[in-house]
């Protein structure tokens, strides 16, 4: 019975090992027919846009998960370049740049990849050189897409939000992390970025509101005035930012005297809080209360708005060109005349028309609420043609605005009588091609 006992044990023996030895044949006949694509996990989304960071920091990729585990060849990639073949990677730039993340996992023949940018905001930059200032000014909806950085020389954003109490804020900046990439692009490219701060209310043309007094009640008072300083310094340094522009726009209430009087201490408390290089600038109007202001001798300059003489709107107000060069001259004359030389001036040009939806029976502007404002590039997608020209009929019962050919022309004025430049507001609502008014003034001037 013990030899039968044996045999029979052996036997079984013999059949597991037979076993073992099928399914792992079959295992191997099974993966060498059928080999396993291999997949890249983005667990903490690393990949979904691009990392902005500074010089000096690293943008870690560290939530990566591959299959199969253990198997696949994994290879990073920076410009091309191979630079680790570990799961994770951190990339800790040695300047500033943008920079081409891959990641390439490969097994059997099969490969996966994935990439990304990462943006990174050099720690030393040098501003290139230019002759006449020409400044794209954005709205806080614009993004780093609505500059060309080769056609300007300088990028105000407004972003600071100025409330009565004398709190900024900077939120919609934060979005996509719209400002640190506008700053990035703009010191790579060697483009200065001010930021740009206003009342918390104001219309396409980025003025005055009727009886608006937000940023005028903060910096009437001591107390909040010192606030605001204080958060619109910590924040240009947290965005290292290089300068402001003061955009106090309450001129239309019955404060609005001393709203101006209060933008003299405001730029002295300012100009002493930032750094002494820093770019410090004021935006003013051109009407009768540019009596009203202080003098800003002590700022790098001051911004004119130059457009939207106001006249060709209300009831029974005749139609045209709100924005013409002999509004611009008209304005330009009146700060060079009593204020501020030529070369402390940078004039205004729009990227916006104002169309009328109504006329009454004598052909004017029908009423207060017949009339708005369009974009440069919605006048552009109404009328293809229209960068040619100062008006079109393609919307509303017709818009006036400044097309190509006036643009050139207010460019050569600045160019021609000393002003130290012009600016476009809102470059956001310009064009990135060969039609763009930024592009016109960047020509005209240089």
């Amino acid at each position: 019975m013990k030899k039968v006992y044996k045999k029979i044990l052996f036997l079984l023996v013999m059949m597991v090992a037979l076993s073992t030895g099928c399914k792992k044949d079959i295992a191997k006949e099974q993966e060498a027919g059928n080999p396993l694509q291999p997949r890249i996990f983005d667990i903490l989304r690393d990949f979904s846009g691009a990392q902005i960071i500074n010089e000096g920091d690293t943008a870690k990729f560290n939530g990566i998960e591959i299959t199969p585990a253990g198997k696949a060849d994994v290879s990073w990639m920076v410009d091309g370049k191979e630079v680790s073949k570990d799961k994770k990677f951190a990339f800790a730039p040695a300047r500033g740049g943008e920079f081409v993340i891959k990641l390439k996992v490969s097994y059997n023949g099969d490969s996966s990849v994935r990439s990304t940018k990462v943006l990174v905001n050099p720690s030393t930059y040098t501003f290139k050189p230019y002759t006449k200032i020409a400044m794209t000014y954005l709205t806080q909806d614009a993004t780093a897409a609505n500059v060309n950085f080769n056609n300007v020389t300088h990028v105000a954003y407004k972003i600071g939000l100025v409330s009565p109490e004398g709190d900024l804020d900077t939120s919609p900046g934060e979005a996509g992390q719209k400002a640190r990439e506008i700053v990035a692009r703009a010191h790579i490219a060697g483009v200065p970025v001010i930021m740009g701060i206003s009342g918390r209310l104001s219309g396409i043309d980025g003025w005055a509101i009727y009886e608006t007094n937000d940023f005028g009640t903060a910096i009437r008072d001591a107390a909040k005035r010192t606030k605001l300083v204080g958060l619109v310094k910590a924040y240009v340094a947290a965005k290292q930012m290089d300068g402001v522009d003061i955009m106090m726009t309450d001129i239309n209430s019955g404060n609005a005297p001393d709203n101006i009087h209060a933008i003299g201490p405001f730029l002295t408390q300012l100009k002493a809080a930032l750094p002494a290089k820093a770019i410090i600038t004021v935006t003013v109007t051109t009407n009768y209360q540019h009596w009203e202001y202080p003098d800003l001798s002590a700022a790098t300059w001051v911004n004119l708005h130059t457009f939207e003489d106001n006249i060709h709107i209300g009831p029974d107000a005749q139609v045209g060109q709100s924005s013409s060069l002999a509004f611009m001259k008209e304005g330009a004359e009146k700060w060079t005349n009593f204020h501020l030389p030529a070369s402390k001036l940078v004039l205004g040009v729009p990227a916006f028309g104002l169309r009328y939806n109504a006329l009454n029976g004598a052909g004017n502007n029908e009423s207060w609420g017949s009339y708005d404002y369009m974009t440069y590039k919605a006048i552009l997608a109404a009328d293809p043609t229209a960068f040619g020209k100062e008006f079109t009929d393609k919307s509303g019962k017709g818009v006036y605005y400044s097309g190509v050919q006036l643009v050139t022309l207010k460019a050569g004025y600045i160019k021609n009588n000393g002003f130290k430049g012009g600016y476009v507001w809102a470059g956001d609502y310009d064009t990135q091609d060969a039609n763009s008014l930024m592009l016109a003034l960047f020509n005209g001037i240089k």
